[in-house]
């Protein structure tokens, strides 16, 4: 099964970009080489290497047998540039508070003797064989140097290498006893290259008299070649920490820091001695990094102490990339954020580089592997982010030395002078040329006369030879007197010449110093006027493409909301046609269905009056039929006769008066088999009537109790009442018995049944007084039924909404034929 990956394509902007076959020659031009002049000239660096684990850091800086890396050749350029001008050892000596002091040639000796006194040299000697195994990595046959080299002053060398190891700090060059118990690996779990090595006590980072961090007790060895610089180097590389991981066999566990120091001071006017005053001395520092790589704890399976290890390597190279962003801000968008350094020991140490004290250069070490593609990207986007971090650059410090040449010309011309004196054979000390001068200046006196003695008597000779000496002493008085006034003379001119040149520098001085204080007002004004500009710009460039959204966002809302408008606008032109349109539908089908309701109702009017028109004809016939075999109609009294001469009538009188005696039936309960309480309140008539109702196994009350109807599940009320035409109607109101949650009994009525008794002969009622005579034909209209004079029958079911068991049926008043 092959599995596909893409990777999307990224560009990213350098300074310089070196291929995979580039030489360390080449690259160590471009990149080292300007580092190591500006150390000579008396400048800081700082060089280091940066990259994810693996990607070929320290091959970068060490090299390889045969090809020598970028720290082998800074110091084989330092010593071929300053080789003839290196000053003796011990001259130059540095003090704990990160400065260095000249010592006079005797303490010089006296620390040269020590030194040779010690059975152990401390420092590897230049006349010593070169260990083979960096034998190949020195052999530099470049000879690159500096052409522009100071040749009146004097330099010593001075190397230190330390080591960052979970955030502490420690010396490399550190001499520590061996402990016979560790066979190879020391109290931190990690390999030692040299044996039996226990790691030394943690340095402490301290600040100097010149505001500059350094390590305090870090030991600094003085050097006089690159063999011997290189073996110090060697001698500390083998104590780093280093560790066998998933993704490297030999990888850095900490971030390693080789530091060369060059100390240079001017020789006096003669050239024999170095000049001990601090103003004159100049130290300046490269500072060679090499970083631990990055890497991610799933893909190197890190355990125990090489997680922790990996964790703070991550946590100091991300607090380096959050001082390179906070600077960046900085610069930038004018704010003034603390940067901070003192999240790590590593940028903690190399603040003074940041703040502006010396160059920096960063090479980027990138593994073209896939699995390395996320980490990489990492990099390099942090990589281009620190080219926007502008460093200040440090002052020119001016280096006080004699003029240039004067050394070789007074050693030249002290080399001609001795040369001429041994050919004449005279000495050659000072005391000699004094001599001759002073021959010089008698032979311009007058010669002395003969002063040989011939004879006793001779009165001549002496006397002239006294007169000689006596103009020759006058003389010499004359020119002695001419010769101090001319000196007071001339020191008078030296001291008003003098004062003269200093007034004059004091007035140059200080208006140099007002001048150059204008210039840095400027200056100032200038960078936060820049500063400024530059957020201006940013805020305009931003603004400009906030307006150019907000332009384009109303382009297209008033796009949207002429859209709408005409979506409106044709949306109210289909309402008025829809409504027009529905306004004549509503308005045609109004009067279609009115026309269809006057058929409809025309058409049941006179199905109706068909229907009762006949059962008008079947009434006739049937009452014609009933009154045919009486031979006279009965009368009736009216109303009226009847209120005032009450008739008492039986309660159910028979029809015929000589019909056999009916034996009396009791009605059964539509609802009979269920446990029944039958209520008959004792205000009740009895009604005497055939069908009487009738439960079986029912429990009779004269009031409802909770005992009689916890016993049962069925309940009927005997209810009686006075009807419409006067007789007594009988009503039975069933329901349902069942339990509550209190614990009691509670009734819902269903249905109610209606027992009515009514008379044969009294079925039709007189709607109107009686009327003395009425006529033949008007006997059927003065006799209606009860049915006709209610138009509302009310039948009690069950299921009804107006009650227990209600519900109405309405039914048209019958109309005669």
């Amino acid at each position: 099964m092959f599995k596909a990956v893409y990777f999307l394509q990224t560009q990213y902007s350098f300074k310089e970009v070196f291929g995979t076959l580039v030489a360390q020659k080449e690259l160590f031009d471009v990149v080292a080489k300007p580092l190591v002049e500006d150390l000579i000239h008396g400048k800081n660096g700082l060089l280091f290497t940066y990259g994810v684990t693996g990607s070929g850091k320290t091959h970068t800086m060490t090299g390889s047998p045969g090809d020598g890396g970028l720290l082998p050749r800074c110091l084989d350029m330092i010593f071929n540039s300053i080789g003839p001008f290196q000053a003796k050892r011990f001259v130059f000596k540095l003090d704990e508070k990160n400065g260095v002091d000249v010592q006079c040639e005797v303490d010089a000796l006296l620390e040269r003797q020590k030194r040779d006194a010690m059975p152990v040299p401390k420092t590897p000697s230049g006349k010593r064989q070169i260990d083979p195994e960096f034998a190949d990595m020195i052999n530099v046959q470049d000879h690159c140097k500096v052409e522009e080299v100071d040749e009146e002053n004097v330099y010593s060398v001075f190397v230190s290498y330390i080591e960052i190891y979970n955030n502490y700090i420690y010396d490399l060059l550190e001499e520590s006893p061996f402990d016979t118990i560790k066979p190879k690996w020391n109290n931190c779990n990690t390999p030692v290259r040299n044996g039996d090595f226990i790691p030394p006590q943690s340095k402490m980072l301290r600040e100097g008299q010149n505001h500059k961090m350094y390590v305090t007790g870090c030991t600094e060895v003085e050097v006089k070649s690159t063999e011997e610089a290189f073996e110090v180097f060697w001698r500390g590389q083998k104590k780093r920490r280093i560790a066998n991981t998933q993704l490297n066999r030999e990888s850095s566990r900490s971030h390693s820091v080789f530091i060369i120091k060059l100390a240079q001071a001017p020789l006096d006017a003669d050239g024999d001695n170095v000049l001990q005053e601090k103003e004159h001395i100049t130290l300046s520092q490269l500072s060679l990094v090499d970083l631990a790589g990055s890497e991610r704890t799933n893909r190197t399976k890190a355990e125990g102490n090489r997680l922790r290890e990996a964790g703070n390597i991550n946590q100091s190279l991300m607090t380096l990339r959050t001082c390179i962003e906070v600077l960046r801000e900085n610069q930038m968008y004018g704010t003034n954020k603390m940067v901070p350094y003192r999240d790590s020991k590593l940028t903690h140490l190399f603040k003074n580089y940041f703040d502006g004290e010396g160059k920096v250069r960063m090479i980027v070490c990138v593994n073209p592997k896939a699995e390395d593609y996320e980490e990489s990207l990492q990099v390099m986007r942090f990589a281009e982010m620190t080219q926007e971090v502008e460093v200040a650059r440090p002052v020119d410090k001016p280096l006080c030395g004699l003029t240039p040449g004067q050394r070789f010309r007074n050693q030249a011309f002290r080399e001609e002078l001795s040369r001429k004196l041994e050919l004449r054979g005279g000495p050659l000390h000072r005391e000699t040329e004094e001599q001759s001068v002073s021959e010089m200046l008698l032979q311009s006196f007058p010669p002395l006369p003969s002063c040989e003695l011939l004879d006793i008597n001779d009165d001549q000779t002496l006397p002239k030879l006294i007169e000689a000496l006596e103009k020759r002493q006058k003389l010499k008085q004359m020119l002695s007197e001419k010769f101090a006034k001319n000196v007071l003379s001339f020191k008078t001119m030296l001291q008003e010449l003098e004062s003269s040149i200093v007034s004059k520098e004091n007035y140059i001085q200080g208006k140099l110093s007002e001048k150059e204080k204008i210039i840095a007002g400027q200056k100032m004004e200038l960078e936060r006027l820049e500063k400024k500009t530059k957020t201006l710009e940013y805020k305009i460039e931003i603004l400009e493409k906030t307006a150019t959204i907000y332009e384009e966002d109303k382009r297209n809302l008033q796009q949207e909301l002429e859209s709408k408008s005409q979506k409106l606008q044709r949306q109210a032109s289909d309402k008025r046609r829809l409504e027009a349109r529905l306004q004549g539908m509503v308005v045609e089908t109004t009067m279609k269905w009115e026309k269809e309701c006057e058929r409809r109702v025309a058409a049941k009017q006179l199905e109706m009056q068909n229907k009762l028109w006949v059962k008008d004809e079947k009434l006739k016939q049937l009452k014609a039929i009933v009154t045919e075999p009486k031979n006279e109609k009965p009368e009736r009294p009216s109303r009226e006769r009847d209120r005032e001469k009450p008739v008492q009538r039986s309660v159910s009188p028979s029809p015929v008066s000589n019909a056999p005696p009916v034996r009396l039936r009791h009605r059964r309960s539509r609802s009979a088999g269920e446990r029944w309480v039958d209520h008959k309140p004792p205000s009740n008539l009895p009604t005497e009537t055939v069908m009487q109702p009738h439960v079986p196994h029912a429990i009779t009350v004269a009031a409802a109790s909770e005992k009689a109807l916890a016993k049962c599940d069925k309940y009927m009320l005997t209810h009686q009442e006075l009807a419409s035409d006067g007789e007594i109607e009988t009503k039975l109101i069933k329901g349902d018995v069942f339990k509550t949650r209190g614990g009691g009994q509670a009734v819902q009525f269903t249905e109610i049944e209606t027992l009515k008794q009514e008379s044969p002969t009294g079925r039709k009622r007189r709607s109107s007084p009686s009327d003395p005579n009425p006529p033949e034909d008007a006997a059927d209209s003065e006799w209606t039924d009860v049915e006709t004079r209610c138009s509302v029958a009310v039948e009690m079911r069950a299921g009804s909404t107006l009650g227990p068991g209600y519900q109405h049926h309405a039914q048209p008043k019958r109309r005669k034929p």
